[in-house]
């Protein structure tokens, strides 16, 4: 979202922020965090809501630092990776070109840039949809229009209450999600498609530490094509989840990320920068994407047809 819509989003270290309140999709995923025009108003904000709480058993009691200190620091000895891996097939070349750009920003600014591995992203978007389509089969079984959620108005008896209630009450992809995760998660297919997402899961998380361990943050395109008009891709799920390839990652291993604009394409659709810092390094993350809003004014445009 905040790359489609030329903003900067944080998704923060699983725990760092309370998921209480939050309508849960994916327990082991969903972290919730802050939209902004600047990384500073995010810096500002997720210090805010940022810290331990009582009603959340996933919230992490890690101290939680002053995010806006330091912010303007440069980036003297700051080591940022790139993955090729990021960089494949179907990357949209107005995309491929901006991301390029913003590095060599990076690189004019001080930091060096070098290329990291991460062999198991090509299995992401496939661990992902397996993991969270699971869970969410399980979370969502509860808004059966009894215990929560919409109730159908005049059921013909109490079959009728739970089958109608959660046929009117789920769109068509959260019923489409639904399904695929109670076949996932069913008897002769929990070993062959949930369990091994978990496994492939333990592997990129391990990926990701291999490279913290090199550098301290790792950048890519948040989303391999810009922006698409409202409704378009609806009608083809594949294309629609394929949009999150880059940045399911981050969910998967539950480390940090960032995505700010780095450009527009040639029809004036915003092109969004991620950032990729190990866990509860937010600090750091914040700081090398503040020193690109330094650098550049693309945060300050306005996509084309803005009022």
């Amino acid at each position: 979202p905040a790359s489609f819509c030329g903003v900067c989003g944080l998704k923060p270290t699983y725990g760092r922020v309370s998921r209480y309140g939050l309508v849960a999709y994916g327990s082991s995923l969903d972290q919730i965090g802050p939209f902004a025009r600047t990384v500073r108003d995010v810096a500002l904000l997720l210090r805010v809501i940022a810290g331990k709480d009582p009603r959340d058993s996933t919230s992490v009691d890690e101290p939680v630092p002053d995010y806006l200190a330091g912010l303007d620091q440069p980036l003297r000895d700051v080591r940022i990776g790139y993955a090729e891996e990021y960089f494949g097939d179907g990357l949209d070349p107005q995309v491929r070109a901006a991301v390029e750009a913003a590095l060599e920003a990076y690189r004019q600014a001080g930091a060096t840039v070098v290329p990291v591995q991460l062999p198991h992203m090509k299995y992401a978007i496939a661990c992902y949809y397996l993991v969270a389509v699971a869970e969410a089969s399980s979370n969502l079984a509860r808004y059966d229009g009894v215990h929560y959620g919409h109730r159908t108005v005049r059921p013909k008896d109490y079959i009728d209450v739970y089958c109608s209630s959660r046929q009117e009450g789920f769109g068509a992809e959260v019923r489409r999600r639904i399904m695929l995760g109670t076949y996932a998660l069913s008897s002769g297919y929990y070993d062959a498609y949930y369990l091994k997402a978990l496994k492939v899961r333990t592997l990129i998380r391990r990926d990701f530490e291999r490279a913290f361990a090199d550098v301290d943050v790792i950048a890519s395109p948040t989303s391999p094509t810009p922006a698409v008009r409202v409704g378009e891709k609806t009608s083809d799920p594949l294309a629609m989840y394929l949009m999150d390839i880059y940045t399911v990652s981050v969910n998967l291993a539950g480390i940090a990320g960032i995505s700010v604009p780095c450009g527009f394409t040639s029809e004036g659709l915003p092109i969004g920068l991620q950032l990729m810092a190990s866990y509860f390094m937010e600090p750091r993350l914040l700081r090398i994407a503040h020193e690109y809003q330094r650098q550049t004014q693309w945060h300050l445009a306005e996509p084309a047809g803005h009022p």
